[in-house]
């Protein structure tokens, strides 16, 4: 066996009294791709930022091609080959490809002056080498996620990059956009790179992956070949075991129309149409996810019906009430609950404690308590029965929010939003970065609102999540719906084909057929699998 490219040997990392990582070690072989998976709060992400000099270790070392290193810092790091490709991207979108590119390492300088022009030259040549289709004139603003993704890789291998870590590549992208980022990889590692994949889409490890590594509570509880191991199997090493199967779904017709919209025209930031004359309802006992590439009218959409942006033009009814134009506040009492997409930016106050954050919104319910009076010991016993409902650890009422894993801290708000009676849920993005065991509660507790009678709508760009909550499916492309359907007459490549707009021609835009309200289609629960 070759010497290993990185070899992590006996990491352990202290965040106060929690042990992030305990004695893990694991081999990084050159043109490799390793899987690192696990549930939030195992210690992947804190193992990855040890790896790229973020944080420093308090025990163990870190070995580069058979030499031991030390890496203070991310320049550091760089300098030793690594190079890191974030979940979120760290990109200036007024600046161009080539300006992202070189940002920091920039070439052809003289007299103060830079060359554009020779950063374009050295951006493309690098592009076409490993067929990473992108213009280095273009502005970031102007690219599609896919693309920016593409921008961020070819950043680290501007820098020398020999080892390339990836946090949830494919979290935004579509099923084509996986596709082309899977045929990047492959020729990355053709030539040499060694690859780390965080990922939770265990299907993904299968189809790329030639070895997985599996933390759990900052241990490794198993290393092995990926071809000899399946995805059940690595599934019960991360949570300790296979999640069955949803249940069937209810046989019972949707009813009243709890959640409406009607010519809807919502503006962004820009003063720009992002939602454009949409319509749709969601009835009790029904869930209708929003699919579509990001930036295509999800996050206004979501704003407007939340109360937090009022509509240029059209209306919202929320349980026959009619809401448009009105406060979040006002959202809620006629019935609204709201999972939001950033939980940290909207979801929660990191900096107060569990069960003040159970409580956000719900301050001036009689239950509750008001003025001087609100909280105490009164609110932190009655808390206690979610936190353990939900599953959120600790269930320690007193802990602060910021200190929970990022599933946990979804647990969180999903155990203050779904215990409220609401009558219609947003659910807006509800498992995005958050482990399998997190998203298999999540999901089984959105069926069992839509099955007590809610009416929820589900926006998310996670396809596998949208054909196995969904009775009904619209796409979402360019600030319109496009196509309807059902999980049992379509697929997740058939579904990126109409988010990107390859489909226009198979479906003419709703509007034009009258609007989606008006149908309610039923379909079969796909089986959910891990």
């Amino acid at each position: 066996m070759s010497t290993p490219h990185v070899h992590l040997k006996g990491i352990t990392r202290r965040m106060g009294t929690c042990v992030a990582n305990d004695g893990v070690s694991l081999e990084l072989l050159p043109g490799e791709i390793h899987a690192l998976v696990g549930e939030n709060g195992a210690g992947k992400s804190t193992l990855m930022k040890v790896l790229f000099g973020l944080i420093a270790p308090d025990e163990g070392e870190i070995l580069i091609n058979g030499k031991s290193v030390r890496l203070p810092n991310p320049r550091a790091a760089m300098r030793h080959g690594l190079g890191m490709v974030h979940q979120h991207f760290m990109l200036v979108d007024t600046l161009t490809v080539a300006e992202n590119v070189t940002l920091g390492n920039e070439t052809g300088a003289r007299f103060g002056l830079l060359s554009p022009q020779a950063a374009e030259r050295e951006v493309a040549a690098l592009a076409e080498r490993y067929r990473l289709p992108v213009d280095p004139r273009a502005r970031i603003s102007q690219l599609s996620v896919g693309a920016q993704q593409r921008v961020e890789i070819l950043k680290a291998l501007y820098r020398g990059a020999r080892v390339l870590i990836l946090d949830e590549p494919t979290a935004v992208l579509t099923p084509q956009e996986v596709d082309e980022l899977f045929a990047v990889l492959r020729v990355l590692v053709a030539d040499g790179v060694s690859i780390v994949l965080i990922t939770h889409k265990l299907a993904e490890v299968k189809a790329m992956a030639s070895r997985v590594t599996v933390l759990r509570a900052g241990k490794v509880v198993g290393s092995a070949l990926v071809a000899d191991t399946s995805i059940e199997r690595m599934a019960e090493m991360m949570v300790g075991h296979v999640p069955a199967p949803l249940a069937a779904r209810s046989a019972d017709a949707p009813g009243a129309v709890l959640l409406e919209a009607q010519g809807l025209e919502v503006r962004d930031a820009r003063g720009l149409p992002a939602v454009r004359d949409l319509s749709f309802a969601v009835r009790a006992r029904e869930i209708v996810g929003i699919a579509g590439v990001e930036g295509n009218g999800q996050h206004e959409l979501i704003e407007c019906l939340a109360g937090l942006c009022p509509p240029a033009r059209g209306s919202v009814r929320i349980g026959g009430t009619a809401v448009s134009g009105r406060s979040a506040a006002e959202h809620r009492a006629a019935g609204l609950a709201h999972i939001p997409s950033d939980r940290l930016q909207r979801g929660l106050v990191p900096d107060m404690s569990l069960a003040e954050n159970l409580v956000l919104g719900l301050q001036r319910r009689p239950a509750v308590g008001t003025g001087p009076w609100l909280g105490g010991h009164t609110l932190e016993d009655a808390s206690r029965a979610r936190l353990q409902e939900y599953d959120v650890r600790p269930p320690e009422p007193s802990e602060l929010a910021i200190n929970l894993s990022g599933g946990n801290q979804q647990k969180l708000i999903a155990a203050r939003e779904l215990t409220q009676g609401a009558q219609a849920i947003l659910a807006a993005h509800p498992t995005r970065g958050v482990d399998l065991g997190a998203i298999d509660f999540i999901h089984r507790r959105l069926l069992a609102e839509r099955d007590a009678g809610r009416a929820v709508l589900l926006v998310s760009s996670e396809l596998s999540e949208i054909l196995a909550l969904s009775d009904r499916i619209l796409v979402l492309f360019e600030g319109r719906i496009v196509h309807e359907t059902t999980p049992g007459a379509t697929d997740e490549r058939t579904l990126g084909l109409h988010m990107t707009g390859r489909a226009m021609h198979m479906d003419a835009p709703l509007e034009a057929k009258g609007g989606a309200s008006g149908a309610v289609l039923g379909a079969g629960l796909s089986e959910n699998k891990v």
